[in-house]
């Protein structure tokens, strides 16, 4: 064994008790999509920790404001909506009263 080079990869795991959120080797992971990024913790933050979360949560983020929040999705969706809507209208799809 003399001379063999070890990787020093290592997994570590932690898994918040309170929302069952994910962090791989620190980062947190999205347990729907395995997607993260740099401000995932602080949207979960202000979609689940900052109304939901209590002192088993884990999130460093908890508490900080910013990142994606429920309104925040809601006014995305009514935009996107608005938006079918006037494609639609402008093609002759739907009556201007819709």
């Amino acid at each position: 064994m003399d001379g063999m080079n070890f990787s020093d990869l290592k997994l570590e795991r932690k898994e918040c008790a309170k929302c069952g959120a994910t962090w791989i080797n620190g980062k947190h992971i999205w347990r729907g999509t395995g997607a993260s990024g740099d401000s995932s913790e602080l949207d979960l933050a202000g979609l689940v920790c900052n109304n939901y979360g209590d002192d088993q949560c884990i999130n460093p983020m908890k508490g900080k404001t910013g990142g994606e929040t429920w309104e925040y999705r809601a006014g995305y969706i009514d935009g996107m909506i608005k938006g079918r809507m006037d494609t639609m209208k402008g093609l002759g799809n739907l009556d201007s009263d819709s």
